[in-house]
């Protein structure tokens, strides 16, 4: 997968020591990557950072992404081919409690991230995560596509639309004149293993089973499009490498690629949490409860993507079903707990696992041209 472009090359992560984060490292690692990661320790206890030993096996930098000269001065020492920024407040149901910081990090955290690549004069691909939520959700069944109107009702929502009008004001602004060749991906909700965060329903679910628990279920009918936190980290490495390289899909110019970019699975995989919560039961026994919350703060009902421009401009698509992701999440979980497997080897093999699904279904493989 990717040509081959990640060999040897460069690569910068922030928000490394996050869970998508985590998961990226790990991948780029297996690539042959250079790996540095620039971000705050480990937002969770335990966290997937600290049990795939990635501390010691690229260069861990800490600090706050809103620290203008300690991100300049990590970027200008590093000379990056490549920087994947992951580094946020993720969470919506936090970002009532923490509002400032919320906007802090996710809009002049990305400012900072993307000055400092301006300033360096260094040419850069930089890939901005957003989220699917940048989007003024009308709560109506249809698929946001890019071009739709961005917005927010929470605050993690409209800091995220915030970052993409950013993202698009730096392009218009610097690009051409400046090597800073930028593009952003919103994804949906992710799951897999090793993400221990709060307030997210497959952690709270798989918590809730090794403790042989019941699983507490705020809104078992809100719906999400649910996919292996593999499946948009895929989508966010092409265009890192299509950023760098536009001629592996026989392009000429990168600006087909700076843009938006959604990243969700198959229609089939846009599921009430009803439908999550039972599916893990099927590889964990266990059994789940509602507890309906009054006052609370307000979240999306009805939320999914259109993933077309993806699908052909980039030739990526979905591997796994929905199924399929909550098998392997469900499998990573049950067998760490139980010690029949490291997490470190379970990661590994679904990235190889997926890997190899994906080049069976073809995704961009054989479009690729060196």
């Amino acid at each position: 997968m990717f040509g081959g472009i990640y060999q040897g090359k460069k690569i910068l992560v922030t928000g490394h020591t996050g869970f998508k984060g985590s998961w990226l490292c790990e991948w780029l690692l297996q690539l042959g990557a250079r790996v540095s990661g620039f971000s705050q320790p480990p937002p969770t206890q335990p966290s997937l950072f600290d049990a795939l030993s990635l501390s010691t096996r690229l260069h861990d930098r800490r600090g706050e992404i809103t620290d203008a000269p300690a991100v300049a001065e990590w970027i200008a020492q590093e000379q990056p081919d490549i920087l994947f920024h992951l580094a946020a407040q993720p969470l919506v149901r936090a970002s009532y409690q923490v509002p400032l910081a919320t906007f802090a990090t996710n809009v002049l955290g990305t400012v900072t991230v993307l000055e400092a690549v301006r300033l360096s004069g260094r040419p850069c691909a930089v890939v901005v995560v957003t989220t699917d939520k940048c989007y003024h959700n009308r709560e109506w069944v249809h698929a946001y596509r890019e071009e739709d109107r961005l917005g927010g009702h929470d605050p993690y929502s409209a800091s995220k639309a915030c970052a993409e009008l950013a993202v698009a004001s730096y392009q218009k602004s610097f690009t051409a004149s400046h090597g800073l060749n930028v593009c952003t991906a919103r994804a949906g909700n992710v799951i897999g293993g090793g993400d221990w965060a709060a307030d997210r329903i497959v952690p709270d679910t798989m918590r809730a089973l090794a403790r042989g628990e019941s699983i507490a279920v705020r809104n078992p009918a809100q719906t999400r499009p649910w996919q292996h936190v593999l499946e948009p980290l895929g989508g966010y490495l092409w265009l890192g490498a299509l950023l760098t390289e536009p001629a592996l899909l026989g392009q000429p110019d990168p600006k087909l690629f700076q843009a938006p970019f959604n990243f969700g699975p198959h229609f089939e995989a846009n599921r009430p949490v009803r439908d999550v919560v039972e599916e893990i039961l099927k590889h964990w026994h266990g059994a789940w409860h509602h507890i309906p919350q009054a006052n609370a703060p307000h979240e999306a009902g009805l939320l999914n993507l259109t993933i077309d421009k993806a699908r052909h401009r980039l030739g990526w698509q979905p591997v796994w079903s929905f199924a399929q992701a909550i098998a392997a999440t469900t499998l990573w979980y049950r067998q760490v707990h139980e010690g029949s497997a490291s997490a470190h080897d379970l990661t590994a093999r679904q990235i190889r696992e997926y890997m190899a699904a994906a080049r069976q279904a073809g995704v961009a493989g054989p479009a690729v041209k060196r």
